[in-house]
Formats: C-alpha cells, sequence, structure tokens
C-alpha cells in the first residue's frame, strides 16, 4: 500500500475509524504490502457493515491496534517500517485489564458481562486451545480471532433468531481446524440434524466440549463431564445409565468406566437402528468388546453382553418387561417387610412404655424364694459357637454394608470421600468380596451343622416342637396374642423358647442370602454366566442384589436393634448373644412358658451356669455398644442416602 501523499499545508491523518477502512473496507481490490520477508502479504479486510453491528462498534481501531499512531511528519497512518511485524492484538489482555480496572474502582458488580468475559479468558488459558502449536511454539493452538471474527463479533441474545443462526455455524467454524472431526459429525445424527435440518437444538461442537475451557478429550475432567453433557438433553438416558455400575463407578469419580461416546461413538453417533450404529444389535457385541477385550484386568465380553440394558428401567412393563417385574417384586417386599415390622415396633414400643411407666413390670422372680445354691445363676441361651458365628456374621455383614453403600448412593454427599478412604472401587469391591465370602461361609457352615444336629437327633428330634425355629401354628397364636396385648385386649403372652418375631429373624437370611448370593454370583463372574444367560439377567441381578441388601441392612439395624437392644425392657444393651447367658429373671420374663416347662419337667438346672464375671460383661457392653454405633452409623449414611436420592 502507497504511503498517503503529503503536502505542506496538510494536517496529520487522525487514525478514526473511518481512516482505517478507507484502506480496510476490502472494496479496493487486493491491497498488499511488503512483509518481513520481503513477499507481499494481503491487507485484512473489515466489513463495516458487519462491523457496526458488533460488540466493538464503537471501539476505535487503534484502541487494540495499539502500535499504529498518528504521525504529523509523514502523515503516515502506519508510522513505523512497514517491513516490520506489527504487534499482535492482545484480546485476553485488553478485556482483562478492564476487568481488573473495574474491580479496583469498586465497579466491577455493576458489568456482570466483562465478568464473564474474565472467566471465560481465565478457562481458555487453562484450556487445549492455549496450549502451543506443536508446528509452530509461538502460536497457541487456537486463539480468540480463530473462533471469533473479532470485526464482526456480537453473540446475539439467546432464544432470538439470531442466536439459533448464530449457533448453527458453530460446528463449521470448529471444522476450518478440525475437518475429520467435523467430516464425521456430518454424517452423524447430530450433525444432521443442524448442518442439514437447520434444527438449533440439536447437538453442536461447543455443547460436547464447552466452548473456551476446551480439555484434552483423552483425559479423566473430560470424561466426566462430557456424560453430563450428554444428559442436558438425553436426560432419561442419563437417569437411566447413572444406575448402572458404569454410571454409578463415573457419579464417584473414576473415569475408567464406559461412558456415553464409549458406546454410541464421539462424533459420528447414529441411530440405534442404523444398521452402522455402534449399538445397533448385530454391533453391540463388538462395541463391549472394544472395553471387555480380554486383556488387562476385564474378560473377553461374551454373547449375553450384547443384550443387557444400559438404559432399562422398572417403569415400561412393555420395553423391559423382565426389569419391571424384578422392580414389582422388590417393592412389595419391601412394603410388605417394612409396613408390619415397623407398626408391630411402634406399637411394642408405646406398650412396653406404658406399662413401665405404671410400674407393672416389677421383678418376675422372687430370688430369695429360691434355693440358695441358685441365687445369682444364669440360664445358658447360646453356645460359644453361635456366639462366634454371630459376631462373624454381624461384621461381615457391616464390612458387606459400608463398601456396598458407596455404589449404591454415589451421588450422596458422603459417598467420594467414604471411596476415596476405602482406596478406591477396585480395593473396596475386592473388601466387599472377600466379606461376602465370609458371610456366606458362615451360613453355609450352619446348614451344615443343623443338618448334622437334626440327622444326629433324628429319633428324638421335633420339627414343630418348642425347641424348633420352625414356624409353627402357635406362632401365629402367639402374635395375635401380641397384637392384642399392644392394644390393651389382652394379657402379654408367654412365649417357649423361640417367639415368632426371632423366628423371623432366623428364617430372613435364608432368601436373603440366596437373593443377595445368587444375584452378586452373577455379577461377580459376569462373563461366566454371559455366555449363556441373556443380558437382562445382569439388570434383574443388580435390582434384586441392591434392594434386598438396603433391606437388610435398614431391617437389621432398626426393627432388629429394637426387639433385643431398643425396647425398654431391653434398653440401652441386651449382651445375652456376647455373653450366652441371661438371669433368671430376664429368662422367666422373655421365655415363661419355657421357664415353667423345664421347672415341670425338673430341667432347669440343666441349663444353669455361673453369671459372667464383672470383666466378661464390661467386655461384651463395650463390644455391644461398639456394633451398635457401626450399625446406627450404617443406617444414618443409608438414610441420607435414601432422601439425596429422591
Amino acid at each position: 500500500m502507497p504511503a498517503l501523499a503529503a503536502s505542506p499545508a496538510a494536517a496529520p491523518v487522525q487514525l478514526d475509524n473511518a481512516t482505517c477502512l478507507s484502506c480496510h473496507d476490502g472494496k479496493k481490490g487486493k491491497l498488499e504490502v511488503p512483509g518481513a520477508d520481503g513477499e507481499a502479504r494481503e491487507l485484512h479486510a473489515v466489513k463495516p457493515d458487519k462491523f457496526g453491528q458488533s460488540v466493538h462498534a464503537k471501539m476505535s481501531c487503534v484502541a487494540c491496534h495499539a502500535d499504529i499512531k498518528d504521525n504529523a511528519e509523514t502523515a503516515n497512518a502506519h508510522a513505523k517500517d512497514p517491513a516490520l511485524k506489527l504487534a499482535k492484538v492482545d484480546c485476553a489482555g485488553c478485556h482483562q485489564q478492564l476487568w481488573d480496572d473495574a474491580k479496583t474502582a469498586g465497579t466491577g458488580k455493576d458489568k456482570p458481562q466483562l465478568e464473564l468475559v474474565a472467566k471465560n479468558i481465565a478457562a481458555y488459558k487453562a484450556s487445549f486451545h492455549a496450549r502451543p502449536n506443536a508446528d509452530d511454539a509461538t502460536k497457541p493452538n487456537a486463539s480468540c480471532d480463530n473462533c471469533h471474527d473479532t470485526h464482526s463479533f456480537n453473540v446475539p441474545a439467546k432464544k432470538t433468531p439470531e442466536y439459533d443462526q448464530w449457533r448453527l455455524g458453530i460446528s463449521n467454524n470448529c471444522g476450518t481446524c478440525h475437518e475429520d472431526q467435523l467430516d464425521d459429525y456430518a454424517g452423524s445424527v447430530h450433525g444432521k440434524e443442524v448442518l442439514e435440518k437447520n434444527n438449533p437444538k440439536a447437538a453442536v461442537c461447543s455443547d460436547c466440549h464447552g466452548s473456551h475451557s476446551i480439555t484434552n478429550s483423552s483425559g479423566d475432567p473430560f470424561k466426566l463431564a462430557v456424560t453430563q453433557q450428554c444428559g442436558t438433553c438425553h436426560e432419561d438416558n442419563l437417569k437411566t445409565y447413572m444406575s448402572t455400575y458404569h454410571g454409578k463407578i463415573s457419579t464417584l469419580g473414576y473415569a475408567y468406566t464406559a461412558k456415553c461416546y464409549d458406546c454410541h461413538g464421539s462424533h459420528k453417533i447414529l441411530k440405534t437402528d442404523d444398521p452402522k450404529s455402534m449399538v445397533h444389535i448385530d454391533n453391540r457385541l463388538k462395541t463391549c468388546q472394544s472395553c471387555h477385550s480380554g486383556k488387562e484386568d476385564l474378560a473377553l465380553a461374551p454373547v449375553g453382553f450384547s443384550s443387557f440394558q444400559p438404559h432399562g428401567h422398572g417403569g415400561d412393563f412393555n420395553k423391559y418387561p423382565e426389569i419391571w417385574v424384578a422392580w414389582q417384586i422388590m417393592i412389595q417386599l419391601l412394603v410388605g417387610t417394612f409396613g408390619f415390622f415397623w407398626l408391630h415396633t411402634l406399637l411394642w414400643f408405646f406398650r412396653e412404655y406404658k406399662e413401665r411407666q405404671l410400674r407393672k413390670t416389677q421383678a418376675h422372680i422372687k430370688v430369695e424364694a429360691l434355693p440358695a445354691h441358685l441365687n445369682g445363676k444364669h440360664v445358658r441361651r447360646f453356645s460359644p459357637i453361635w456366639r462366634l458365628a454371630h459376631i462373624t456374621f454381624a461384621l461381615s455383614l457391616m464390612i458387606l454394608t459400608l463398601t456396598g453403600i458407596p455404589l449404591f448412593y454415589p451421588a450422596s454427599p458422603w459417598a467420594v470421600p467414604l471411596m476415596t478412604a476405602l482406596g478406591g472401587p477396585h480395593i473396596a469391591g475386592l473388601i466387599h468380596r472377600v466379606s461376602a465370602v465370609i458371610f456366606a461361609g458362615v451360613f453355609f457352615w450352619h446348614l451344615f451343622y443343623i443338618t448334622w444336629r437334626i440327622a444326629k437327633n433324628w429319633s428324638t428330634f421335633k420339627f414343630f416342637g418348642p425347641d424348633s425355629l420352625v414356624p409353627n401354628l402357635q406362632d401365629g397364636k402367639d402374635m395375635l396374642a401380641m397384637f392384642k396385648w399392644f392394644f390393651g385386649k389382652g394379657p402379654r403372652p408367654k412365649f417357649d423358647r423361640w417367639t415368632y418375631w426371632e423366628k423371623f429373624d432366623y428364617w430372613a437370611p435364608f432368601w436373603g442370602v440366596t437373593i443377595i448370593g445368587v444375584s452378586g454370583l452373577i455379577m461377580w463372574f459376569s462373563n461366566f454366566f454371559g455366555a449363556f444367560l441373556p443380558g437382562w439377567v445382569f439388570n434383574v441381578a443388580a435390582i434384586f442384589h441392591g434392594e434386598e441388601a438396603f433391606l437388610a441392612v435398614v431391617f437389621l439395624f432398626t426393627v432388629h436393634f429394637f426387639n433385643n437392644h431398643f425396647r425398654p425392657d431391653k434398653f440401652p444393651l441386651d449382651v445375652v448373644m456376647f455373653t450366652g447367658t441371661f438371669s433368671l429373671e430376664d429368662f422367666k420374663h422373655e421365655h415363661a412358658k419355657e421357664y415353667e416347662r423345664l421347672v415341670a419337667s425338673g430341667e432347669l438346672e440343666k441349663y444353669l451356669v455361673d453369671a459372667p464375671s464383672p470383666g466378661k460383661m464390661a467386655a461384651s457392653r463395650v463390644l455391644g455398644f461398639v456394633l451398635i454405633v457401626c450399625g446406627l452409623t450404617l443406617l444414618t449414611l443409608v438414610g441420607i442416602g435414601f432422601f439425596t436420592s429422591l
């Protein structure tokens, strides 16, 4: 570009926008100036109409192009040597300075848009785009002007036709650098909606990658965030995905399980029924095997994986009948069990509390009437092997609960710290499985022991006798009598060796261990079962495992704790399961019918033992209180998780 001619009387050129646009309006053909390398370079052209509508329209050109000065001597707008490269405009520095000045002046709160720009600058500086370019380290991967034409930049207000039109151009803009990704996107279900159907509601690049805070897509932060981004449009699918093992691990902050793009693809996402889609029924197994490849710690995915329902839920019988049935079974079981026993607990507490208030429950045996050698004696109720089995059962169940609830309630505020404290999902899973083996071992040992005892005493054992835990007609009569007592319509019933609620506590683990154990084995050895079972079995197993575990934990730490520790006659703690004995007074009060039967048969003294030593009683109380505190802590975590997940 030739320098503007000067005359002796000419005034220096004023570098207003009109002067700049006299050359840079793009209407004078191809204007070139010599570059630093001696080669001609084309001048940048600014379209006045678009500049006039931009957010910078009221600014002067030299406000950004600060090294271009008026020069009275030469009247040359570009007073510096044109062979020297002009200083690069610093968009981020300018806006950051404006925001810093506003904060210093105390006017920052009046400039929310400027604050947003400052936040975007901070996000950009930490982004993948701000990193030095691999081919030219003096340049970033992308600068402001690569995405925003600074001379026409103006993001329209949302929910306007202008904004929709601006949004439709985002993908093509990104594609100027990311050509391969644009090609894939153009053939995807999202790209066709945007580029062919002009649907502004369909996903564009910035919806998944963000606008300023673009990170490396192979990094964990992006992997964890992109699923939530998918869920901003696909809300129902996000919810169902988050209920799977993959989704729960992601919620806990671990990125190694499958995300949306692992199954559906990233840029070239196709409809599910498209034969080329990664999740088409003919392609699912191959997609599963991209992660479950038989390498590292993941065995090769069997054929059953292809029919797993990652978005299955219990609310649609027509689409997911097996899952719906499983969900209904567990809901009815939960409602029925808690409905009955919580009512039973409340009524029991009320009646027993009222009787204590009326001072009706006095000592039930006049100790002075007993022979002297019986004073202070206890009745043996549980042998050492039973007590060992109980404590092992209780501890393994508590550990199972501790290691399982972060996955059951991964969004709960305590879930991430607890999983971190456990050492992460892999370590927690290992502890969980070891505890499960111990838990099952105690259960099967008990089955073997009971079978051996019955076989040994087959000729005299009575399945419906007083020493048997098999429910009988008398249990039904006792339950009815108990409810009459609850409502003041009859006396408190007398019980033999086992009460009806103790029998329920005994038999509940049989269905609980069966449900939890079988479903746990299916999920644990998924590759084995997936070789011959359909994929929906894993959906059903997850429901049975989680809901039955919830039932067991809440029942044990509410109803079972009340029956044995928290009701007024027992509060604050019953140590019989730790000492193995209880006093004659407690024996007659709790099991009056058995007491009378043993007295009548002359067998009572056969079961009498010395009272536990003070040290043993103290240790039993400490152990009991520790277990109760642990149980109530777990119950509190479950309660928080339950109510925060509603």
